[in-house]
Parts: C-alpha cells; sequence; structure tokens
C-alpha cells in the first residue's frame, strides 16, 4: 500500500507536464495574451534608464488602462523630470490583429504625432523599451513553438520561440519563458540572425492585485550598447471610473487624471 501511495503521487507530480506538453506555442501565446488584466487600470510608474557610463536618469510617470469592446487602451503620462513632463503616451491595442495605433504628445512643440508601424521598434522615450514593447504583441502575428521546459528557483517553465511572419528591425526571433500556471512571462531575450541576444526582458516581481497578477517590476537591457531600463509599478488600483472618453487626444494634452 506504502509503495502504491508513492506511485500514485509521482504520477500526480507527472500530469502538470503531460498538460503543458499537449499546448501549441501558438496555444500558449494565446494564453498569455488572454491573461486577465483586469478593466480600468490606474498606477504609478517609476523607469529607471541607465546607460553605458552609469549615468542615471529617473522617470515619474502616470498610467491609465481601459479594455473596451475588444481594445485595449492606455495612456501615459510623464510627470518628472521638468524635462519630459507633460509628455504623454497613448496606445489602441486590438484583439482582432489590427494594428496597434500609438499616439505621443510633446509639450515643446504643442503637437501630438502619431507613430507609424514603421517606428514601432524605436526607442520608447531614450529607454532600452521600444514602442512596440509597451503594448501585447498579438500573437498570430508570429510563429511560435515550444522548445521545451526549463527549471529557474525550482519552477518549472515553457520556452516558446516566436518569429515574426514579417521582418522586424532588431531581431528575428524571441525566446520567452512562461509560466504555465498564470501563464505570465518572467524573461524574454530578442535574439539577431548571429544567434545573438540583443536584449533581455527580466521580470522581477509580479504580484496578485484584486486577484490579478501584475508584473511590478522588470528590467530591460540592450546587451549590445550596455544599458538597461527598470520600470516598477505602484500604487496600482482597478475599477478606477475610468471611461472610454478619457484616451482621447484632447485628455493628452489635459494631463493625468485629477
Amino acid at each position: 500500500m506504502k509503495k502504491l501511495k508513492i506511485v500514485f503521487a509521482a504520477l500526480l507530480l507527472l500530469i502538470p507536464v503531460f498538460l503543458y506538453a499537449e499546448l501549441t506555442g501558438t496555444e500558449v501565446m494565446q494564453e498569455v495574451y488572454n491573461r486577465p488584466k483586469g478593466n480600468g487600470m490606474a498606477s504609478e510608474l517609476v523607469m529607471t534608464i541607465t546607460n553605458s557610463r552609469g549615468s542615471v536618469r529617473v522617470r515619474s510617470i502616470q498610467q491609465y488602462q481601459l479594455k473596451d469592446n475588444g481594445v485595449e487602451k492606455k495612456l501615459m503620462f510623464f510627470t518628472t523630470p521638468a524635462d519630459v513632463k507633460g509628455t504623454s503616451f497613448m496606445t489602441w491595442s486590438y484583439e482582432n490583429g489590427q494594428t496597434d495605433d500609438r499616439w505621443i504628445y510633446l509639450p515643446a512643440m504643442r503637437r501630438i504625432r502619431r507613430i507609424s508601424s514603421d517606428g514601432s521598434n524605436d526607442s520608447f522615450m531614450g529607454s532600452d523599451f521600444t514602442y512596440e514593447d509597451m503594448t501585447l504583441r498579438y500573437p498570430d502575428l508570429d510563429r511560435h513553438q515550444v522548445t521545451g521546459e526549463e527549471q529557474i528557483q525550482g519552477r518549472s517553465y515553457l520556452v516558446v520561440e516566436s518569429t515574426p511572419l514579417n521582418p522586424v528591425q532588431g531581431y528575428l526571433f524571441t525566446r520567452s519563458w512562461i509560466d504555465p500556471d498564470t501563464y505570465a512571462g518572467i524573461r524574454k531575450e530578442f535574439i539577431d540572425s548571429t544567434g545573438q541576444v540583443v536584449r533581455r526582458l527580466s521580470v522581477e516581481s509580479i504580484k496578485q492585485v484584486d486577484g490579478i497578477w501584475v508584473v511590478t517590476d522588470m528590467t530591460m537591457e540592450n546587451l549590445v550598447k550596455k544599458s538597461s531600463t527598470r520600470i516598477q509599478m505602484q500604487e496600482v488600483t482597478f475599477d478606477s471610473g475610468l471611461n472610454d472618453s478619457f484616451f482621447s487626444e484632447r485628455q493628452m494634452q489635459r494631463g493625468p487624471k485629477r
């Protein structure tokens, strides 16, 4: 009887592995894309940019997010320091795979500029993140393959390689480490045509807020430029009374919610 119990316990441990192995790369990344993100989220961000010489710039950001009829809308306002204060960035990301819409407001020029798809992989506000990094990439834009599982600090993660169906500036494919329990990514590497990792995203902290898993601390490293950008999320709240009309060009110029 004791031996049977041991065998049964071992089988239970293997069940999740078999279940994860049955998932295709596309199914995994679709689960990542569909992961619950809450509704009407408001948060404060601290962005710390460190260049190759060790010089540091710190920026404060107010961020708002709302999902409305299949469109995820995000609006970010830079509040400090003085050289970026008043700058705002808005994205509309579509569930049907339509190309994201992105706008940036530059107070010094007093105008809103639309960011074309050609500029999606340009640096976001001088950081190591790109404009595309600020939204979740639609799964159907890539071909995905589960290449295995990897143990990190005692936990097992699915490793998924994603190759763009159309060429993307700056990398050939990405490699992501996905938690199969929460479908949150904890690491992502951007790899060029020579096989070199050119950028690496590391998630340092993920917490549950009102039952929703939220990435609260992450760092993007540019391994070519030897620079890094850390984003820490603070004061996260959901159901913050936002409505669709808030995510507008007019609000970009008016500033954060009072």
